[in-house]
């Protein structure tokens, strides 16, 4: 078995591809193929590009996917549009019936889907499995609200009347996923819209297609069980090319974007120009803070593991941690003895703590970030180079001794570098966690409930997650997860996250005989 160059082309000789190899066999439980069509719209096909999907352990082809052309797009949104016909006449309780149903779908194939996302993204099995188990869950929280969503019946000042809110569904939810969270991000608004009564087009991150086609084929069964049409659940492969064409598309009602704060600005701009509607989920530059009061046993598994966990590329990653003058040191060193302990492997391999980087372009982002953070005035305590081995794998990293200012640690560079900076009281702290033009999660670790309400209040964090003693990774799906300013405002999963998906109309119904106008005009 010999290792291959990534080419240009892409066109590995057959025998090269990992599917076909018999470690890999287990892919074919999945539906994948050497070759997979990348369009779904109640039939299979792809006309478009040729992409080859590398494995971010060995850079080592798995299989290929054929994306959409515009023709195919096209046609895709057409077929989408007659489907919502169908589907928004289904009652929202009978849609959750169908929502349960996917979720099933998953539970079965948890384990062999969690290990392509493994295979394919780069994180641990553990973490691939729990991502396909949040989609499960996210589709029983929207069983529940499948009986629950509405709006209220509110009092009308005139005799006679009804003032009701009515809720529908807003058509055609675009929904377009980056690499890092492959199922996870496309479950929580899948589920969400479906009971809404929305039809979903997918596109997925051009690095992570098989897992797009593993799910869209799941989903598809389900639908196709119940006689539904399959564009319900439909999927174009692509690029920016069909991400463009989407936010540009009058009859894409909703796009839903998850992806840097740079795509989804141009997003946003696109879809605000012809008045439709987005959901941002961009950028975050989190930071824990660590008073002088903290418990040490949660602020350094906490920090060690927001920072290091998924190699750095969540966007909940935690990328500062502020520590008070009393605890740094201390803290440093603790935090750099876990660093050094953390359990470098293949990610599929179960005692794997910490995988590679998604792609080559990410292993060349770390480097420069170190020499800049060294530039700027950095010492680096831990890691800092790239890894001696097959993969995109480097070293996680600490960095003490920048200015909370630096140009560095205001970037969101999508690796694992943590920025430890020293501060001495508590109006610095907030100031420092909101200085930056992000603002998705945010931690502090104290004793004093005093601290705690001011960091929770009008001038504490501004971030959409605000959590003490607990870090800024892993949120549950019961609340609105999104956060402010450059990380786009939008807000998915639970809590009332499903009105984005909706649009909603206020009612008011006379059954009297007699007409009372507002602001008690009267024509004689």
């Amino acid at each position: 078995h010999w290792r291959m160059s990534r080419g240009p082309s892409g066109t590995a000789a057959m025998s090269t591809l990992l599917i076909n190899q018999p470690k890999y066999a287990w892919l074919k439980e999945l539906g994948l193929s050497e070759d997979n069509d990348g369009v779904y719209n109640g039939n299979w096909g792809g006309k478009g590009e040729v992409i080859t999907s590398y494995c971010p352990a060995n850079n080592e082809p798995i299989a290929r996917v054929r994306q959409a052309t515009m023709a195919e797009y096209e046609e895709t949104v057409q077929k989408s549009r007659d489907a919502w016909k169908v589907w928004a006449d289904i009652p929202a309780p009978k849609r959750g019936e169908i929502v349960r149903q996917i979720g099933d779908a998953l539970r079965k194939k948890i384990k062999v889907l969690g290990s392509l996302v493994s295979l394919e993204m780069g994180k641990i099995y553990v973490e691939g499995v729990g991502e396909v188990q949040e989609y499960v869950d996210v589709c029983d929280y929207a069983v529940g609200l499948s009986r629950m969503i509405g709006g209220p019946v509110l009092p009308s000042e005139r005799p006679g009347h009804a003032l009701i809110e009515m809720w529908n569904p807003v058509g055609l939810v675009g929904i377009i996923t980056a690499f890092n969270f492959p199922v996870a991000v496309y479950g929580w608004n899948n589920a969400i819209a479906l009971i809404c009564g929305n039809v979903c087009l997918w596109k997925g991150a051009p690095t992570t297609p098989l897992t797009s086609v593993a799910v869209t084929k799941i989903v598809a069964e389900v639908l196709e069980q119940n006689n539904l049409p399959g564009a319900i659940c439909s999927m174009t492969c692509g690029g920016a090319d069909i991400g463009t064409a989407m936010s540009k598309d009058e009859r894409v009602d909703l796009v839903s974007f998850t992806g840097s704060t740079h795509v989804g600005k141009m997003v946003a701009m696109l879809v605000q120009e012809r008045f439709g509607r987005n959901l941002l989920e961009l950028g975050g530059n989190n930071a824990i803070i660590g008073k002088g009061d903290a418990d040490l046993n949660l602020v350094v598994p906490s920090a060690v593991f927001a920072s290091v966990g998924t190699a750095g590329q969540r966007c909940t990653t935690t990328r500062r941690l502020m520590l008070h003058g009393s605890i740094h040191d201390v803290v440093v060193e603790r935090v750099a003895k876990a660093y050094k302990q953390v359990r470098i492997g293949d990610p599929w391999d179960p005692s794997t703590m910490y995988g590679p980087l998604h792609t080559k372009q990410a292993v060349d982002q770390y480097l420069a970030a170190i020499e800049q953070a060294k530039q700027q005035g950095g010492t680096v305590v831990c890691g800092g180079k790239v890894m001696d081995r097959p993969g995109n794998y480097v070293e996680p990293t600490i960095i003490t001794g920048l200015a909370h200012d630096a140009p560095i640690v205001h970037t969101e560079t999508f690796v694992p570098i943590l920025y430890v900076l020293k501060f001495q009281t508590e109006e610095e702290a907030f100031a420092w966690n909101n200085e930056v033009k992000q603002g998705l999660s945010s931690s502090i670790f104290t004793k004093d409930m005093g601290r705690v309400f001011r960091w929770l209040g009008p001038k504490g964090s501004d971030c959409g997650i605000v959590n003490v003693n607990i870090p800024t990774s892993g949120a549950e799906i019961g609340g609105a997860f999104g956060g402010e300013k450059h990380t786009g405002g939008g807000r998915e999963s639970g809590s009332d996250s499903w009105k984005q998906y909706m649009r909603r109309s206020t009612c008011t119904i006379n059954y009297s005989k007699d007409l009372p106008l507002a602001q008690g005009i009267k024509f004689e």
